[in-house]
């Protein structure tokens, strides 16, 4: 499983979190003192997915800036000056050590459908795991990819249960026999962002900018019978607006962060 591929949509320009994103690209928005990217690698490493493929866009050179100087911003460090040049001494060893990143651009104005697609060739032929950049859960990311792995259909997607602001997700049994992007909400379940996949949901995106996961694609496939739902019932949170960033920040720094499974 060391080599299952964890890929989060990192390119939208979070204009509903204008306070921070006008500087910044959204997943670099801090909760506490680490972007809400960090927050959801960690869940996803904690359970053993540590191989991550980051569709960059809005911004994104921010994100490749982070993460080359990780290692420094995150530890404490010596640097000595000599003839041959400067040296760096490290202090600490980083317990993301093992982690592996892959940066793709896939384009400033490209939707989330678009993302994908441009990173078919980095996921290859096996069952991913996929999120967004801004939402976080108590969430066993194994038993997710167990559920999916179990049901033998292209796609599955977490169903959570807060305000209905967000897309439905209408169930018969475990099958979704709907997707239907924020609508007036009928069976309670909602899009909560934590997908399975396997690589025959390649063939229900394209490359054009236009294209949302969300709407066409997931339409499809749930009216195929090849989209099922892993229901979670315990704690969710995405950082859609600056209300959002402070409640999850106070959550953090209060040690109420139940998204913390590490």
């Amino acid at each position: 499983m060391e080599d299952t591929k964890v890929v989060i949509l990192c390119g939208g320009k979070g204009t509903r979190l204008h306070e921070e994103t006008e500087y910044k690209p959204k997943p670099l928005v801090d909760i506490g003192n680490r972007p809400v990217l960090w927050h959801i690698m960690k869940i996803y490493s904690s359970y053993g997915f540590k191989n991550f493929v980051l569709c960059l866009g809005y911004k994104g050179e921010h994100i490749k800036k982070y993460f080359l100087d990780y290692d420094l911003m995150s530890s404490d460090f010596t640097i000595q000056y000599g003839p041959d040049g400067k040296k760096i001494e490290i202090h600490q060893d980083l317990v993301e050590k093992d982690w592996s990143i892959t940066f793709v651009d896939t384009g400033a104005e490209a939707m989330t459908g678009a993302r994908l697609k441009r990173v078919q060739k980095y996921v290859g032929g096996k069952t991913f795991l996929l999120t967004y950049g801004d939402g976080v859960a108590n969430i066993n990311v194994r038993k997710l990819y167990d559920f999916h792995r179990s049901h033998g259909k292209i796609g599955t997607v977490t169903g959570v249960r807060p305000s209905s602001r967000f897309g439905e997700l209408i169930v018969n049994d475990d099958t979704v026999s709907e997707f239907s992007e924020k609508p007036q909400t009928k069976s309670g379940y909602i899009n909560g962002g934590f997908f399975a996949f396997e690589p025959g949901i390649f063939d229900y995106v394209d490359d054009n900018d236009r294209c949302v996961l969300e709407k066409t694609p997931l339409e499809r496939l749930s009216a195929d019978g090849q989209l099922d739902i892993f229901r979670l019932h315990t704690f969710w949170h995405c950082m859609d607006t600056f209300r959002d960033k402070e409640n999850l920040s106070k959550m953090w720094e209060e040690n109420r962060a139940d998204w913390k499974v590490w």
